[in-house]
C-alpha cells in the first residue's frame, strides 16, 4: 500500500487477547514513548528509510544470496508450564523457514490475483550453534524467573529485571518466549532501536505449533508477523484507523482501511480497493494463524534492503553463529584495570572447555608481540611498563589439542610520570562525596588521568550573586561537563571532540552545594595533558552568548517558527547560527545540536526569561550536512532540521 503520505514507526507491538480470539495493537503509544526516551532514534529510522528507498530504486532484491540468520531463543519461565520444550522451539523455526521462503503448505490459499507477487523472501533461520564467546550451544537459553507476567517494557530482555540478557544483535536474532500479561501475543522492535533490546518477544501460548501453543494462534504465525516487523515490514493497513490515508510503505499491497480479524471470506473490499479488496491473508495483517499465508515482493525488498551493503542488519550476513565451533571459543570481555605508570592488571572472560590461555602484548607502535603462555587464571599482572605509554594486548584460549583465534586487541595507557608538567592540586576527587571546593572566578588546570577518572568540584552562590558560567577549555580529548545542585542534574554540556564546554546557569536557587563533574566521553583521558576549568559567578545574569554586559550583536534576519515553537536563522547556516526561543515563563532550557546519528555536536543550558531569548552557536567546526536542533523545556521537547552549507 503506497501513498504520498508516509508514516515513521519505530516499534510495533502485536497485542492479542486470546480470550477475545483476535489481535490488537498499541503501536502508536509505544512509538511516542520510544521517541520521548531517545529522540535520536528518529534520525536512524530516517536513514534506514532512505537506504531502503535507494535499494528499491536500484531494482530491489535481484540475484541475491539467501541470508541465513542465527537465532537464540531465551525461554524465561515462571513455572514448568511456561518452560516450552525443545520440540516446540524447533517447530517455530520450521514455520519461520517455511513462511519466509514461500514453502508454507498453505501457499496455495493465496488468491490467484496475488500469486504473481507472492514472494520467497530468501531469508532462512537456524538455531545458533555457537554463543557470543564461540562456545558450542543449542541456541536455547533457559532462565527461571520470579516474574509471572511481562509487558512491553522490555524487562524480559534484562537479567536484572527477571529476564535474559540479549546476545549481540549483529550476530543473532533474539527471540524471548515468556508469559506476556494482559493477553499479549508478542511484540517486536523495528530496525533502528536500541542495541540492548533488539529482537522479538512471543507469549509461550502463541509460539510454535505444539506444546503450549493454543488455537487460533497455534501455527507459529505470531512469530512470523513479529519477525516481519523486525525485518522492517509495517502493518498492511498503515495504522491510520479507518481513514485510508496511512501506508505500509510497500507499493504492491492494496490500500486497506483497517486491520482484519479471524478468517474473512475473500474478497473484503475497503478504501475502494475492489475487485480483490484487502490482502487480509498477508502475514502483516491481524487475521488468525490459519488465514495468513503470504509476503509480497515489495515486502521482500524492504527486508533485503537491510542486508545490502550499508543496511542496518548487514552485519548478520557475516555472522558465524550457525557454524559449529571449531572446539575452542575466543575469549571476550578484555579489560585493563589498576593501571599505574609501570603496570596493569589484564583480564578476560572465561571460555568453556579452556585448559589455559595465551596472552600477547606489545607497544601500540610496535609490530612485534610478546607472548605469555600457559596462563590458567583469567587475569595477568603485566609489569615493567613505561609511563604515559599506550599498549595493546590480546588473548587466545587453549582447549586440549585445539586453540581459538586471538581476540581483538584491546588498548590501555599507563599513567604519566610527574603529571606531564600539569599541576593537579585537587586529587583525589573521583566522587561527589570527595568533591573539592574551588575558588570562584579563578582558572586552574587538572587532569583526567585514566579511563575511569572523574573530577568533582564544589562551589556555591549567594542571594546577591546567583548566576554561574562554567568554562572547560584546552581539552586534550573529548571531555564533557555536568552541573549538579545537590543530587539534581541541572545542566549538561557535551560538545563533540575538543570543543570548549560551556554552561550558563542563571538565577539558580541559593545553595552551597553546587557540583561540577568533568569526565571523558567514552573513557577518553590523558595522563600527560591538562584541561583548564573556571567557574565564574556574577550579580548580573549571563546572556546566552556568555557575557554579562555590552551590546549583543543580533543578525537582522527573519525568524520562521513554524510548528516547532522556536526559530533558527540563518538556515542553511554558514558560520554562526542563532536559535530563538520564545518563553511564556522563566525556566531552565537546554538547546542541543545533533548530527544525523544522534551524536551531540553542541549543547547549551540556560535559565531563559519570559519573552524572546536567543542562543548563538559557532558551527565553523561542523562539516556540511544535515543536523537536528532540539530545544528541551521541562518535559516539552521540540526538534527542527538545520543545514550547514558553505
Amino acid at each position: 500500500m503506497k501513498k504520498i503520505l508516509l508514516s515513521v514507526s519505530l516499534l510495533l507491538s502485536l497485542a492479542g487477547f486470546v480470550s477475545a480470539q483476535h489481535r490488537s495493537c498499541a503501536a502508536e503509544e509505544i512509538l511516542q514513548q520510544q521517541l520521548r526516551d531517545n529522540p535520536s532514534m528518529r534520525q536512524e529510522v530516517e536513514r534506514i528509510m532512505q537506504h531502503t528507498e535507494q535499494f528499491i530504486e536500484r531494482g530491489g532484491a535481484q540475484d541475491r544470496l539467501v541470508v541465513t540468520i542465527p537465532v537464540v531463543v531465551h525461554v524465561v519461565y515462571y513455572n514448568s508450564t511456561q518452560n516450552v520444550g525443545d520440540a516446540q522451539i524447533a517447530s517455530q523455526i520450521d514455520v519461520l523457514n517455511a513462511d519466509f521462503r514461500r514453502l508454507n503448505a498453505d501457499a496455495g490459499n493465496t488468491p490467484s490475483a496475488w500469486q504473481g507477487i507472492a514472494a520467497d523472501c530468501e531469508v532462512n533461520f537456524c538455531m545458533a550453534q555457537q554463543d557470543p564467546s564461540g562456545s558450542p550451544t543449542n541456541g536455547i537459553v533457559r532462565v527461571q524467573t520470579t516474574v509471572n507476567g511481562f509487558s512491553t517494557n522490555d524487562n524480559v530482555k534484562f537479567s536484572s529485571s527477571g529476564g535474559s540478557n540479549i546476545w549481540n544483535r549483529d550476530r543473532y536474532l533474539n527471540i524471548w518466549v515468556c508469559n506476556l500479561s494482559s493477553g499479549l501475543l508478542g511484540y517486536a522492535q523495528f530496525p533502528g532501536g536500541p542495541a540492548n533490546t533488539d529482537g522479538v518477544v512471543i507469549d509461550f501460548q502463541a509460539f510454535g505449533t505444539n506444546g503450549t501453543a493454543q488455537a487460533p494462534f497455534n501455527l507459529g504465525r505470531t512469530a512470523t508477523h513479529e519477525v516481519g516487523h523486525w525485518l522492517n515490514c509495517y502493518h498492511i493497513w498503515g495504522d491510520d484507523g479507518t481513514s485510508c490515508s496511512g501506508t505500509d510503505q510497500v507499493g504492491d499491497t492494496p490500500n486497506q482501511a483497517d486491520e482484519n480479524y479471524g478468517c474473512p471470506v475473500f474478497p473484503v473490499i475497503s478504501c475502494t480497493n475492489g475487485p480483490n479488496g484487502d490482502m487480509f491473508m498477508n502475514y502483516m495483517d491481524y487475521t488468525d494463524d490459519g488465514c495468513m499465508n503470504v509476503f509480497t515482493t515489495g515486502q521482500k525488498n524492504r527486508m533485503q534492503a537491510l542486508f545490502a551493503s550499508g543496511g542496518f542488519r548487514f552485519p548478520l550476513t557475516t555472522s558465524i553463529g550457525c557454524q559449529t565451533p571449531s572446539g575452542c571459543g575466543t575469549p571476550g570481555s578484555l579489560a585493563a584495570t589498576n593501571v599505574t605508570q609501570t603496570s596493569a592488571t589484564l583480564s578476560w572472560g572465561g571460555v568453556s572447555g579452556a585448559t589455559s590461555y595465551n596472552l600477547q602484548w606489545k607497544l601500540n607502535t610496535s609490530s612485534t608481540w610478546t607472548t605469555v603462555s600457559g596462563l590458567t587464571a583469567n587475569t595477568y599482572n603485566l609489569a615493567g611498563l613505561a609511563a604515559g605509554t599506550t599498549y595493546n594486548f590480546q588473548v587466545q584460549a587453549v582447549c586440549g589439542s585445539s586453540t581459538s583465534t586471538y581476540s581483538a586487541p584491546v588498548s590501555f595507557t599507563t599513567t604519566s610520570g610527574g603529571g606531564g608538567g600539569c599541576t593537579d592540586q585537587y586529587e583525589p576527587n573521583n566522587t561527589r562525596n570527595t568533591a573539592k571546593s574551588i575558588p570562584l572566578n579563578t582558572s586552574f588546570t587538572a587532569q583526567i588521568k585514566t579511563a575511569t577518572d572523574v573530577d568533582w568540584y564544589k562551589f556555591g552562590n549567594t542571594a546577591t550573586q546567583k548566576h554561574f558560567k562554567l568554562e572547560l577549555t584546552t581539552l586534550p580529548f573529548d571531555y564533557d561537563l555536568k552541573l549538579f545542585r545537590n543530587n539534581t542534574l541541572v545542566a549538561v554540556s557535551e560538545n563533540l571532540g575538543t570543543v570548549d564546554e560551556i554552561i550558563v546557569y542563571n538565577n539558580g536557587p541559593v545553595s552551597t552545594a553546587y557540583f561540577a563533574q568533568i569526565y571523558g566521553y567514552n573513557g577518553a583521558f590523558s595522563g600527560s595533558q591538562c584541561y583548564t576549568f573556571i567557574v565564574r559567578r556574577s550579580a548580573s545574569p549571563y546572556r546566552t552568548d556568555g557575557t554579562t554586559d555590552g551590546p549583543e550583536e543580533v543578525l537582522e534576519l527573519p525568524v520562521v517558527f513554524e510548528n516547532a515553537g522556536f526559530g533558527i536563522f540563518p538556515n542553511p547556516a554558514f558560520s554562526l547560527v542563532t536559535v530563538a526561543v520564545p518563553m511564556e515563563n522563566e525556566a531552565d532550557v537546554q538547546v542541543t545540536v545533533m548530527d544525523p546519528a544522534g551524536k551531540v555536536a553542541f549543547q547549551q543550558n540556560a535559565r531563559m526569561s519570559k519573552g524572546d531569548n536567543q542562543m548563538n552557536f559557532d558551527v565553523n567546526s561542523l562539516p556540511n550536512g544535515v543536523y537536528f536542533v532540539q530545544v528541551r523545556n521541562g518535559e516539552t521537547i521540540k526538534t527542527r532540521k538545520m543545514v550547514v552549507q558553505r
